[in-house]
């Protein structure tokens, strides 16, 4: 082989090497961008109100800043929600939050991202999550629980405080405290 060939082969190596050494480097990062799959059919509703009854009467209403649907299974994602409990002795209990979950097929709700909330006969109450539990009509806070009512002078905390009557009576587990009285 000449010169000229020995040479255009040593060019053709450097350049291949070169080119190997550039694509290695430059190899995409894999997106970490999570894509919704475009058969899922979602309607968006803003300012809504969704609710749940039985029997005739209104268990519970939400009024939402924006309702995100999904068209086939009926479950929603709210935003900015307001909610009114109703129970059967005529209390109610409402709160605030910022996020909202309904699945449709069970009637499952579960509300999110720190709750501030009242009863009507002057309990007042905070968490990092509410659940309403359709199958035993049941309300139960999670998360740094806390429940007070100023006229029985009592306060409770817990991991989790449930109740079936808009916490007249309550159970609270988990890290439980009491404080009644002065």
């Amino acid at each position: 082989m000449s010169k000229k060939g020995k040479a255009l082969v040593a060019i053709s190596s450097v350049l291949l090497i070169i080119l190997i050494v550039w694509a290695v480097t430059n190899i995409p990062e894999v997106p970490t961008e999570v894509r919704v799959p475009l058969d899922k059919r979602v309607v968006n509703f803003d300012g809504n109100t969704i609710s749940e009854e039985k029997d005739g009467r209104i268990l519970w209403t939400i009024n939402a800043e924006n309702i995100e649907m999904d068209v086939d299974t009926k479950d929603a994602s709210l935003t900015n929600v307001k909610a009114v409990f109703n129970f059967e002795d005529g209390r109610t209990v409402e709160l605030k939050a910022p996020k909202a979950v309904f699945i449709d097929k069970t009637h499952h709700l579960t509300i999110t991202e720190g709750i501030e909330g009242k009863s009507s006969d002057g309990g007042k109450f905070s968490c990092q999550e509410i659940e309403w539990l359709s199958e035993e009509d049941m309300l139960a806070m999670k998360g740094d629980a806390k429940l007070e009512y100023e006229k029985d002078k009592l306060k409770a905390s817990a991991d989790r405080i449930e109740s079936t009557n808009g916490f007249k009576k309550f159970k609270a587990t988990g890290k439980a405290h009491f404080e009644k009285g002065n």
